[in-house]
């Protein structure tokens, strides 16, 4: 475990941009066990006029709000379908990777440095919940006493090595079924779940198998049915609500970045140099999908007709009929690096990335 040194190249939801924010904010672990915490887990986001243009990873609908987090501990808002866009204050300046929320006012964002933040009024004010200093004093008082630790030898190793090595390990995903109820993954198989909102979190990653620690890009969920992608191929499905997970045969043992889980059951995963696949038995059987394109997919979402869309790292869309294997690439592309899309309550999406907000919103119906 403790040879596996290259963390900026894999552990990133979407890898190509992350590395890009990496470089752009300086990320290296500086952290000595014994040092103070980081600066920037104490520091606030630094407000600039130019947020809308800084490197951003993610983006999620709080009801018709959107909100999009990235570098620095960047949140944006915007009221008007991504018109304009003002700064929300966030107590830490660390890197955000990914958002979502559960209803119009609750939602939460996770990010470098173990850190996961927490919303109450649709995403004006925000407060830590966790970060990687405590994530890894649990994960060690998890392995020394907790009844369920199936190989206690091997999870203190393992958390030992955590503390060690400082608490720079992110959190790369994260799913929440209602207010009170979610799980957040990242990099050498961390795994977190929470049952009061985030108040408190319980390791979890003695509930799949995962023996390399290999890292867990990727988290999403449909009814009542959990899945986790990660590096290597790893698939992972609850049918339980997350009590329990078991491991999917993969159809491709590259690294996957980002899964969808649609309301209708059918489950797209994808990763590197255009890989990508459709499943419509929850995950047992898998079909390639054919799509012109060499460049990462960086992420997806279900669309409000049902169908699934994936945006390619290089600003490439592509969209199915519900219910189909086969997708098609729309007339459009992004500038720069692309990382995240979402849909907004006009039909049109808003997409991040590299070079922030794209000010190019083109209507989802062209889809169909």
């Amino acid at each position: 475990m403790a040879s596996r040194k290259s963390l900026s190249r894999l552990f990133e939801r979407r890898v190509l941009v992350a590395v890009a924010c990496a470089a752009l904010t300086g990320f290296q672990a500086t952290y000595v066990v014994g040092a103070d915490t980081p600066q920037v887990l104490n520091e606030t986001s630094m407000l600039s006029h130019k947020a809308s243009k800084s490197v951003l990873l993610s983006v999620a609908r709080a009801g018709d709000r959107i909100v999009a987090v990235g570098e620095r501990g960047i949140v944006l808002l915007s009221d008007d379908a991504g018109k304009t866009w003002r700064q929300a204050k966030v107590p830490v300046s660390v890197s955000l990777t990914a958002v979502q929320f559960v209803d119009p006012s609750h939602g939460w964002a996770v990010g470098h440095l173990g850190v996961v933040l927490h919303t109450e009024d649709g995403g004006e004010t925000w407060v830590k919940q966790l970060d990687g200093i405590a994530a890894v004093e649990a994960l060690v008082d998890y392995a020394k006493n907790d009844p369920n630790v199936q190989d206690r030898e091997r999870a203190i190793k393992d958390s030992e090595w955590m503390l060690a090595d400082g608490p720079d390990k992110p959190f790369l995903d994260l799913y929440f079924a209602d207010k009170s109820n979610g799980f957040i993954v990242g990099a050498y198989g961390l795994l977190f779940k929470t049952s009061d909102g985030g108040k408190t979190w319980m390791p979890w990653a003695s509930h799949i198998s995962n023996p390399s620690n290999l890292h867990l890009n990727a988290i999403s969920a449909s009814g009542g049915k959990l899945y986790i992608a990660g590096e290597r191929g790893l698939l992972l499905r609850s049918l339980d609500g997350g009590a329990s997970f078991e491991t999917l045969k993969s159809p491709y043992e590259g690294s996957y970045f980002g899964i969808v889980a649609a309301k209708t059951g059918e489950l797209v995963v994808f990763g590197l140099r255009g890989k990508a696949f459709w499943s419509a038995d929850n995950g047992s059987t898998w079909v390639p999908i054919e799509i012109k394109t060499d460049a990462a997919i960086a992420s997806g979402t279900e669309l409000s007709d049902g169908s699934l869309l994936m945006v390619s790292q290089v600003g490439e869309l592509f969209v199915n009929d519900p219910r189909s294997s086969k997708f098609r690439n729309l007339s459009w592309r992004g500038v720069g690096s692309t990382s995240d899309v979402v849909e907004m309550r006009t039909g049109e999406l808003s997409i991040v990335g590299l070079h922030g907000v794209e000010n190019a919103l083109i209507k989802s119906s062209v889809a169909r």
